[in-house]
């Protein structure tokens, strides 16, 4: 069995070690545009801000591949061809699989604003972009296009550095696609009580020199633009292979796509998000990698379904620790106190989502509702709606998370 894998990515990690769950010996080819050792993007923020380092950031020994039996190929894809079960690279050689998977990941969305080519600027998503950065922020102005998660960790990692930092949001609320006005105040309250100034509800119009416009006419002074709108999964490779794809690559509950012998795992694509039950992109390290995992048994013969992914975002600025999962949708319950705020989405009797602000310890727990589809009727909902604890499980139920009982 010959496989190969497309991308350097955490689903490729979960995939590698899915196969050799399995398949001991059959050689496996990594083919990736990123080379070195396999790091955690979201810890790029950290390594700004100095809070880490590179080898910190490695989640795997930087002999991984050698020790998995895999062989790495830096280069650039161009083409697949399912017919001949064959990929191309952008200096037409060529490798043969049996399996393949796509592990292409995401690419930041550049936004075609007036005077960006004249601007230093930067996309914050890769190592190389927080290195970029991090030769050039201290002591400058910064702006940052993007109130989401990615751009709002970008403004802590420079406030941290003594940048003076703008951040410009569209949308009249920070992180507006998974926290309500209310959440939204209470990060923007904390932001701005560390120096970083929050402009929302307006958009950069035109960078000009020393500084950009915005919408409304204002001008803001920069030296360094940090683009942070969005990411948009890589599906290039799929239009001539006949995959088909909608917002990502379409893939079943085994990662499959829709050509033989061709899987696909991690931001690519697109699978049904457990909390709602539609199809949707859900671009999260978690996933990415059980996603990954799933997709290298299946290759190898197994059979494993993954049926579990929602949508989970956990962060913290200046110590405001914010963790997210599932849909807004349902009955709301609200626990608004001094250290925590803890809002509860209820539909169909089970858990479907969660906003938590403050106290995020044991915030899994709701997150393993959510996942497997838990009927409240069978918990101590009233117990575990105050905080999240195990004693809102029967006994047995208890061992089984403790790992006390099969």
């Amino acid at each position: 069995m010959n496989y190969v894998i497309v991308g350097n990515s955490t689903a490729a990690v979960g995939a590698i070690e899915g196969i050799r769950r399995l398949d001991k010996v059959s050689p496996i080819i990594v083919i990736g545009k990123e080379g070195g050792r396999i790091y955690s993007k979201p810890l790029i923020s950290y390594l700004l801000s100095g809070k880490t380092d590179r080898d910190r950031m490695c989640y795997r020994p930087a002999n991984f591949y050698e020790s998995m039996g895999c062989t790495f190929v830096e280069g650039r894809v161009t083409a697949i061809n399912p017919a001949l079960h064959r990929v191309t690279l952008e200096d037409c050689s060529w490798y043969s699989y049996d399996r393949l998977l796509l592990a292409v990941g995401a690419s930041p969305v550049v936004p075609p604003i007036e005077g960006l080519d004249a601007m230093v600027h930067t996309t914050f998503t890769t190592l190389a972009d927080a290195e970029f950065l991090d030769k050039r922020v201290d002591g400058a102005e910064v702006l940052i296009v993007g109130g989401g998660l990615i751009g709002l960790k970008c403004a802590e990692g420079i406030a941290r550095r003594g940048a003076r930092v703008t951040v410009v949001e569209a949308a009249e609320g920070l992180m507006s696609a998974v926290i309500d006005a209310v959440e939204s105040e209470r990060v923007k309250e904390v932001l701005v009580q560390n120096n970083v100034n929050v402009i929302t509800g307006r958009c950069v119009k035109k960078f000009v020199d020393g500084g950009a416009v915005l919408d409304d006419g204002r001008e803001i002074p920069c030296q360094i633009a940090v683009l942070a709108v969005g990411v948009r999964p890589n599906m290039e490779l799929c239009d001539s292979a006949g995959i088909a794809t909608e917002k990502g690559i379409l893939t079943d509950c085994f990662q499959r796509t829709s050509a033989d012998d061709i899987y696909a795992a991690g931001d690519c694509t697109q699978s049904v998000d457990a909390a709602s039950g539609q199809s949707k992109v859900l671009a999260l390290l978690p996933n990415a990698y059980m996603q990954g995992e799933t997709a290298g048994i299946n290759m190898a013969g197994g059979l494993r379904r993954y049926e579990k992914a929602i949508a989970m975002n956990s962060a913290g600025f200046f110590g405001l620790k914010v963790m997210t999962a599932g849909v807004r949708e349902g009955t709301l319950n609200l626990t608004d106190a001094s250290d925590c705020l803890r809002k509860l989405y209820v539909k169909d009797g089970r858990l479907v989502g969660f906003v938590i602000m403050g106290d995020v310890a044991r915030s899994g727990i709701y997150t393993s509702l959510i996942r497997e589809k838990t009927p409240l009727d069978s918990i101590d909902f009233e117990l575990i709606a105050q905080e999240p604890q195990l004693m809102a499980f029967s006994k047995a139920d208890r061992l089984k998370k403790l790992g006390g009982a099969k």
